[in-house]
């Protein structure tokens, strides 16, 4: 991009084009001076030159006058740069694997682990610059994935999450504290835990108020999510004689623990009854827990002033040449 610093002198430069074209059109129609000879046969012979002389020596010289009034309104080309200074947000996904998860209630035909994957794993993709990590529970608790900023990988260890993996329970104090663990070091302006469960304490040598106490201490926020439909659910199970065949079993998630705990580290409850208030529930903490992104922007200038001024003096140069040369006027 061009922009002139002195644009001031633009009224020059059109003053001078209007002077230019006035002469131009004159150009031709003056007579110029005259030598009496008593006989011109000799200049029969030359070839008459004066018009395209004048044109030329003129329109070299104008193009010269305006490429010094361009100089002197000094054309700079600018060029903009952005610096983009982030400040992520540290994130611990910690997910039940209990194989109470194995209840076919969120979404028809595919059980609760299933679906709450999918959904983790939309949330994944729609977070930039935020270091996240996964924790999974049952009747204890492990890191399926540290922070990192490589999501492709994090969804790889997503992916490879089932039932099974551990001994069977509902450990969510063991759950807070190994997320808890994880955020200790972290630097970033805001630690958060999204815990997902469908039931209730009943495994783990920590309370979980006492590790929400703790979170709270290290500047941790729990969002916590009861997954479940509220009555009975749907549960498969293998008959050896009929096949799978479902059942219908009480739904049984702790929600005054879960409340406490968000309350207690600042953050707050939700309850997921079907696939699309679960997508609702992420979202909701996706824009409470927002990025922070600062972008500055430069403009550098840099003159171009001394490129218009060494063209014109090329061209006074060259006009000067031709005058004195191919364009010599007779003496």
């Amino acid at each position: 991009m061009i922009r002139f610093a002195n644009p001031e002198y633009i009224i020059l430069l059109i003053l001078f084009l209007l002077l230019f074209v006035y002469k131009f059109l004159r150009l031709g129609k003056r007579g110029g001076g005259t030598i009496r000879f008593s006989d011109i046969g000799v200049f029969k012979t030359i070839v008459r030159r004066t018009p395209r002389r004048n044109l030329v020596l003129w329109l070299s010289r104008a193009l010269a006058v305006t490429l010094l009034i361009l100089a002197f309104m000094r054309p700079q080309s600018s060029s903009k740069e952005e610096e983009v200074i982030t400040q992520g947000i540290d994130i611990i996904l910690a997910m039940d694997i209990s194989t109470s998860m194995k209840a076919e209630d969120l979404y028809k035909g595919r059980n609760r682990l299933d679906v709450s994957k999918e959904v983790a794993s939309d949330f994944i993709d729609g977070r930039t610059n935020d270091r996240i990590g996964m924790v999974v529970f049952a009747g204890k608790s492990f890191t399926q994935c540290p922070l990192t900023l490589d999501y492709g990988i994090l969804k790889n260890f997503l992916s490879e999450i089932k039932m099974g993996m551990i001994e069977d329970g509902t450990a969510i104090g063991m759950a807070i504290a190994n997320c808890t663990n994880r955020l200790r070091d972290s630097k970033a302006k805001s630690k958060v835990v999204i815990l997902l469960t469908d039931g209730r304490n009943n495994r783990g040598e920590i309370n979980p108020i006492t590790a929400a106490n703790v979170a709270k201490a290290m500047g941790v926020r729990i969002y916590t999510i009861g997954a479940g439909t509220r009555g009975k659910a749907p549960y498969p199970v293998d008959d050896p004689f009929f096949g799978k065949r479902y059942q219908y079993i009480e739904i049984d998630i702790d929600e005054d623990i879960l409340t406490r705990i968000a309350n207690i580290t600042n953050g707050q409850y939700f309850r997921a009854t079907d696939k699309k208030s679960l997508e609702q529930i992420y979202t909701e903490i996706g824009e409470m827990e927002q990025t922070k992104i600062e972008v500055k922007e430069y403009t550098r200038y840099q003159e171009l002033f001394h490129y218009f001024l060494l063209a014109a003096f090329l061209i006074l140069l060259i006009e000067i040449i031709l005058a004195h040369t191919v364009y010599r006027k007779i003496p």
